[in-house]
């Protein structure tokens, strides 16, 4: 995998910085074109065996602290955030609240340790700021629906749909196609390449306990909404759809170096932060689908910045090599490249961008992720928690309507892991029994409990718990950004990054209604609630990072990061107020594009992932275009008669 990355001057089509699902998926693509590809990946390629990957399973159950990088091997070359200690790779003032997500710098990137929930957007999350004056407009074409609010044009509309569905085939997606319904994006006669994983024993318990249940939302007028338990979409494998592709069906990819393995989710329960059978998706199922006669991965290569001629064109990158992660040795390399594509984390992309010099003020600005409220409780029977996907089904309603001009708008994820939630969320639970006697941390300690009696009393609480996580839709904020400073700076030279990051009123409105909505919820399932913040709280190392603390219901709760960072590259049509078009190339350099979460306008209440495959899919596209115009044969012909372009861009 490595041959490569000690050549210096070799010439390739593309340079792809990253090999995570966004630079994968662009590889492929380019790949299949017949484009010769270069992947430069930071981190390391352990996982990409699997002896390696069996390992990092190995690693996780051994940890501690289960937090989503534990199975990976820290890198101190190439240095990961971490959930549980915030400033350890970036840089933020002590004093306001952090930005409070992860990410894996590794081969893979963090889609080794994501959840594998891929919901669409719903379609009015693409013109927010016209519909419910929040956010950012997307750079496509709008039209009135029938409640009078802006969708996507027709054109641009079958355009995000065609390359949404080929995202749900490369990640290789299991759903019911009625939830497209949620998402306003309704396809007829569409199936999923697999049918939907069934719903958990706790999805139907809380189902049934609601009935036709309804519950108030509170804005500017109050709504009375039924909150419906829905499937959730996930990239995972489950039975293959025979309608699919006009009956031609869809064979699920097995795990990487074991194909025949993880076709079907066996329902480990460590989805996050590794599936032991790789029945989730990873961006290592795309690699063994490389033509690897045309792309190239090499592994503990650092893009240090992207070159640039007189004429603002890239003409390729630097890079640092390093063998040993301990060691602080490296070589510096060039690589040339017709195209250069970032695709890293959204916050990486950024600090790339700015150690290169790129001179537009947007970039890094508009930092957003997905800001999580959890709310915990006890159902009155046992609902078999602790078994399955992370999430199998979703309560919908709370995605769009009238109170967005007021309320951030929320989905409800229903959490199948009983409160396994916090990375130490079960020794916590016994430590707290042992040291004070008792879970709630409001009442005076009692006399540990210990041997029979403290497996009893786990045996009572376990299999009633349940947890709801309300995702929050957070707007673009240009205060909320990424910036570097040559103060800061990893072990390598390299940048880390210094991040600005709040959330507004807007988000706390939301979060504030999401615990009223919970309340009422618990109240109709008959659950004992059991959050039980204290306002003198304190984050300590191996805490979760908290973003905040909001008062609601006369309790504290916390206010998390979901891990879902977006925005730093923003898109748009005006190089004055965003950093890449549509196709997510350059205003400021035509050759240059920053693909992923990172060039979104708004994230809504969808996980991104999906959202970034089908952009990264559309670039691909637009870079084959590209790529054909520089490599088209120049002939002189008279005046109307030239060869036909490329695509153009809208």
């Amino acid at each position: 995998m490595n041959a490569s990355r000690y050549a210096d001057r070799h010439r390739y089509d593309a340079v792809v910085v990253g090999s995570g699902v966004y630079g994968s998926l662009v590889a492929k693509r380019l790949g299949e074109r017949g484009w010769r590809v270069l992947v430069l990946e930071a981190g390391t390629g352990t996982t990409a065996s699997w002896e390696g990957y069996t390992e990092a399973v190995r690693g996780f159950r051994a940890a501690l602290l289960k937090s989503p990088n534990s199975p990976y091997l820290s890198n101190p070359a190439a240095p990961s955030p971490d959930a549980t200690d915030p400033d350890g790779y970036f840089v933020q003032n002590p004093d306001v609240s952090p930005y409070g997500s992860d990410y894996l710098r590794a081969m893979g990137g963090t889609t080794l340790h994501w959840e594998g929930v891929v919901p669409r957007m719903h379609e009015h999350d693409f013109f927010g700021l016209l519909n419910y004056g929040h956010g950012r407009d997307w750079p496509f074409s709008s039209e009135l629906d029938e409640n009078g609010l802006n969708v996507l044009h027709e054109e641009d509309r079958k355009d995000v749909q065609k390359y949404y569905r080929q995202a749900e085939h490369e990640l290789g997606v299991c759903g019911d196609a009625k939830e497209l319904e949620h998402s306003g994006m309704t396809i007829p006669d569409y199936v999923y390449p697999m049918k939907a994983l069934p719903q958990s024993y706790m999805d139907q318990v809380i189902s049934r306990r609601l009935g036709n249940t309804k519950v108030t939302l509170h804005a500017e007028k109050s709504f009375e909404l039924k909150p419906t338990v829905v499937p959730a979409p996930q990239a995972r494998n489950g039975i293959p759809n025979p309608d699919y592709d006009n009956g031609r069906g869809y064979r699920p990819k097995g795990a990487a170096g074991l194909p025949n393995y993880g076709e079907r989710c066996v329902g480990n329960s460590s989805c996050i932060p590794i599936c032991p059978v790789q029945a989730k998706y990873t961006p290592l199922r795309t690699h063994e689908q490389f033509d690897h006669e045309r792309v190239t991965v090499a592994t503990r290569s650092i893009v240090t910045r992207v070159l640039f001629n007189t004429h603002g064109r890239a003409t390729g990158v630097e890079y640092q090599v390093y063998d040993d992660p301990r060691s602080t040795a490296v070589t510096t390399h060039y690589v040339e490249g017709s195209m250069v594509v970032l695709a890293a984390h959204a916050i990486e992309n950024a600090k790339l961008l700015l150690a290169s010099g790129v001179k537009n003020d947007n970039i890094g600005r508009n930092l957003m992720d997905h800001p999580l409220v959890v709310t915990q409780g006890l159902m009155p029977e046992d609902v078999g928690p602790h078994r399955g996907p992370a999430a199998t089904s979703f309560i919908d309603v709370f995605r769009d309507g009238p109170w967005r001009n007021t309320v951030a708008p929320f989905r409800i994820g229903l959490f199948n892991w009983g409160w396994g939630f916090k990375a130490d969320s079960f020794s916590r639970e016994v430590r707290a029994l042992v040291e004070r006697g008792t879970l709630k941390p409001t009442e005076a300690a009692k006399a540990p409990v210990i041997g029979r009696a403290l497996r009893d009393q786990l045996a009572k609480h376990m299999p009633r718990q349940f947890q709801l996580e309300f995702m929050l839709e957070q707007p673009p904020d240009p205060n909320n950004r990424v910036t570097i400073d040559p103060a800061h700076r990893d072990r390598l030279g390299n940048y880390r990054p210094v991040i600005a990051y709040g959330i507004d009123k807007y988000v706390r409105a939301g979060a504030e209604q999401a615990v009223a909505v919970s309340g009422q919820l618990f109240a109709a399932l008959g659950a004992e609630e059991w959050n039980f913040t204290l306002p003198q709280h304190k984050h300590r190392k191996g805490d979760e990072a908290v973003i905040d603390t909001i008062l609601a219901g006369g309790k504290y709760h916390e206010i998390l990061g979901a891990r879902h960072g977006a925005g730093t590259h923003i898109m748009g049509d005006d190089v004055k107020t965003s950093v890449v078009d549509s196709y997510q190339c350059s205003h400021d350099h035509p050759n240059l594009y920053a693909v992923g979460c990172g060039s979104l306008c708004s994230v809504g209440t969808s996980n991104p992932t999906l959202t970034g495959a089908m952009l990264a899919l559309r670039s691909a596209d637009q870079i084959h275009d590209d790529l054909l115009d520089l490599n088209r044969p120049v002939t002189v012909r008279a005046p109307g008669h030239l060869p036909a372009a490329a695509s153009p861009r809208n």
